[in-house]
């Protein structure tokens, strides 16, 4: 690419005649390319956004995750403590009774055993 006589000069009057103008020139170039790679760049405000919105996630799973482990820990001390949490899982879990117990199960009318027989 080749210059014309008249843009050299033109170039040239502009840099040897002022060169404060250059200087300016070349800051606002350089504060336009950083502010691009500041609002534009992957690396940028975007990131800095992505970033936010993740450790938010994170908060609010952390707090879900205590809130659970603070639930197993009162029941394992509840489990720990007293006989009375190891019977009730007894019951509802395996279907335990005690000795002097009788267990009554009461079937709904709208249930079908295997042969389609109420029960």
């Amino acid at each position: 690419m080749t210059m014309l006589p008249m843009q050299a000069a033109a170039l040239s009057q502009f840099v040897y005649h002022d060169p404060m103008r250059l200087v300016a020139a070349l800051l606002l170039l350089l504060l336009l390319v950083l502010q691009a790679r500041l609002w534009l760049g992957d690396t940028g405000i975007p990131e800095l956004w992505r970033l936010h919105n993740e450790v938010d996630a994170q908060v609010k799973e952390n707090q879900r995750l205590g809130q659970r482990n603070d639930t197993l820990e009162a029941e394992v001390m509840d489990l720990k403590e007293g006989t009375a949490a190891v019977e009730e899982r007894a019951r509802s879990e395996l279907g335990m009774i005690k000795s002097d117990e009788q267990l009554i199960f009461l079937a709904d009318p709208g249930d079908k055993t295997k042969e389609g027989e109420t029960p």
